[in-house]
């Protein structure tokens, strides 16, 4: 279990989002909204509910399906841009559903090339109001060891506070032993960070520790300070912080 729960929003929960919302499926815009609903489901995050009014209904194709939800009861919908076609996709409520959706329509997130808030990309769900991450540069000394190797040491790191997550701490590449990284094709993306550019393995005697440490080119606005500098998982090396070492903590990303 992990040591550091998110902020918890009881399951179907609905509030209004005061964000424009876009989504673009093979060059065309599916919807653009200004009053997009925030629902929590079953995760600890929300998905965006889009109201029909605001989509493009000449895409929608009706597989005359009805089922039932947590939230309420919905029609089944594909839909079809070009030759894109998902079926199953998408589903629009009806008055027998929790208050505040009826004719909302949630879309499932892969069904969609790409979702904007305002003019800004978003990546792998919506951005949760309730969770922060905050990018602070600091003058605490941080040493990153595998091994009792040490991997890289720093005295101006770049602290990342982010709810639900333990403290990240990225380090300048100068300061990093880049010799001893492995690229690796790994990509991830985060709803607050964007998409990695890089990621890192790394081999200590004959031991190869896998996808320990990547970066963020092209981070988001939220944390420009760590733009092109490199972090590692506390959960899978030694990190020393002011000389005192950090105990890993159990999370997703611990090893098995």
């Amino acid at each position: 279990m992990s040591l550091y729960p998110r902020t918890i929003v009881p399951t179907d929960h609905v509030e209004p989002c005061a964000r424009r919302i876009r989504g673009l499926l093979n060059g065309e815009w599916v919807f653009d909204t200004t009053g997009a609903r925030y629902v929590w489901e079953a995760q600890h995050y929300p998905h965006y509910y889009i109201p029909l009014r605001d989509i493009r209904q000449d895409l929608l194709v009706d597989e005359h399906d009805m089922e039932q939800y947590s939230v309420g009861t919905a029609r089944q919908y594909g839909i079809r841009v070009g030759d894109t076609y998902h079926s199953g996709c998408v589903r629009v409520h009806t008055e027998k559903s929790v208050e505040g959706l009826a004719d909302m329509v949630r879309f499932e997130w892969d069904t969609l090339d790409t979702w904007f808030e305002e003019d800004e990309e978003v990546f792998v769900h919506p951005r949760d109001p309730y969770a922060r991450v905050d990018a602070l540069r600091s003058t605490r000394r941080v040493r990153v060891e595998i091994d009792g190797e040490v991997l890289a040491e720093t005295g101006s790191p770049v602290l990342v506070f982010e709810t639900g997550v333990p403290t990240r701490y990225y380090l300048n590449r100068a300061e990093v032993d880049l010799s001893r990284l492995i690229p690796t094709g790994t990509e991830t993306a985060c709803p607050y960070k964007g998409r990695t550019s890089n990621y890192w393995s790394v081999r200590v005697a004959d031991t190869t520790h896998h996808d320990v440490a990547w970066s963020y080119d092209f981070p988001t606005h939220l944390i420009q300070p760590i733009a092109g500098m490199v972090a590692f998982f506390n959960e899978k090396v030694d990190l020393f912080v002011d000389g005192e070492r950090v105990p890993r903590p159990d999370t997703r990303w611990s090893p098995e």
